[in-house]
């Protein structure tokens, strides 16, 4: 039996219209580090040519040897610049630094991933492979919420996100700004496209 991730852990859904603040689990992801804008940057293009055929030779790697089929998860990312302000009223993607990511199972080792990696490697197509990592990522509380529409409608949100809810709700942000992208952008509709947008935090405890 195929297991879809996205429905058994519960951090892949969120609200609509509000933010909620969750406790996201330790995972691990395949990872390739890039900078500037993600439209026309050849890096971040790059990237995704080298994460996904990983991503799928772990998947038949797992379904085939080990016996545990599992649906390829969605594409994310962590977003992050100097100055934090090109995420929302500036909106200045050149100045932006960036992780590409995919989610794979526990169940799937280093060695797996070296296999898979090699097995990549060996057609020749992937051309920042070098690149590409597994790596865990823990970001525990974290808010977060979903945004239907097009990436660049994702501006108020983040501020109101940033300047409002947290602060707000005696937060202070940590980590890195994530996005879940649950649509492929091949497919839908710009104002169709469904984004998860996450904000790892901790609480501000008062001084005394």
């Amino acid at each position: 039996m195929k297991v879809d991730l996205r429905k058994e852990i519960e951090t892949y859904t969120a609200p609509r219209g509000r933010f909620v603040v969750v406790k996201v689990p330790a995972m691990q992801f395949l990872m390739i580090d890039g900078h500037g804008d993600p439209n026309t940057a050849q890096a971040y293009q790059d990237a995704l040519k080298s994460l996904y055929p990983v991503a799928y030779a772990l998947k038949f790697l797992s379904r085939n040897r080990l016996e545990r089929d599992y649906t390829v998860m969605p594409l994310e990312a962590l977003w992050w610049a100097d100055d934090m302000e090109s995420f929302t009223t500036v909106r200045d993607k050149s100045r932006w630094d960036w992780t590409v990511m995919n989610m794979i199972p526990d169940w799937i080792t280093a060695e797996h991933f070296d296999e898979a990696r090699e097995s990549v490697a060996r057609k020749g197509t992937a051309p920042v492979l070098e690149k590409l990592r597994l790596e865990r990522l823990d970001e525990g509380q974290s808010v977060q919420t979903l945004h239907i529409g097009p990436y660049d409608d994702e501006a108020p949100v983040l501020d109101e996100l940033h300047h409002r809810f947290i602060p707000d709700n005696a937060l202070r942000m940590t980590g890195k700004h994530h996005e879940i992208y649950l649509s492929d952008p091949r497919r839908a509709a710009p104002d169709r496209l469904r984004t998860i947008l996450r904000q790892p935090v901790v609480e501000v405890h008062p001084t005394r």
